[in-house]
């Protein structure tokens, strides 16, 4: 990645990508759920990727960012997220082992190991976990630009955080 300038993209599933946790008076009929003509077998595998809209792969190919998943989906996200958004096979955070020092301090358990492969550069994190803990540490221990945008996991990512990303990437960009 020598003298890439895009900056990386971080990219939860479970609450960004795969809405969770609305209540049945917030959604009386239910999470909406989607047909992706793309791969039938990852709705097979797992019934909640239908509440992934399809049209988030070419919006997020759209935004000016190497995408990096960042989920415990792990590699699992390339065998059956990308197929369904229309993504090529994306880099995936290998997650070291928690430790009891960031649960004491409110850390998150992700933050340590994107800001390792961060090395650095730009980035943005997309995430329904993120809490200023994890604001406050990065700022004070990644000498890049970041920006750690809080998904609400009861939406998924909304046109309002797309919003956010594309402006914030394209200043950090180049």
């Amino acid at each position: 990645m020598i003298g890439n300038t895009l900056p990386l993209l971080f990219l939860d599933v479970d609450g960004p990508l795969i809405p969770f946790g609305a209540t049945r008076q917030q959604l009386p009929h239910g999470y909406p759920t989607y047909r992706s003509g793309r791969e039938t077998q990852a709705a097979d595998a797992n019934p909640l990727i239908t509440r992934i809209d399809p049209a988030h792969g070419p919006r997020l190919m759209a935004l000016p960012c190497e995408l990096v998943w960042a989920t415990t989906w792990m590699s699992d996200a390339n065998e059956c997220i990308a197929p369904w958004l229309g993504l090529p096979e994306l880099p995936v955070v290998i997650w070291p082992e928690p430790s009891d020092e960031d649960e004491r301090g409110g850390l998150h358990w992700k933050t340590r190991g994107i800001l390792d492969w961060a090395a650095g550069r730009p980035f943005a994190w997309v995430d329904d976990e993120i809490t200023d803990a994890d604001r406050i540490w990065t700022e004070a221990h990644h000498p890049g630009r970041a920006l750690l945008r809080r998904v609400d996991p009861r939406q998924g990512i909304t046109d309002e955080d797309f919003a956010a990303l594309d402006h914030w990437l394209r200043l950090h960009a180049g």
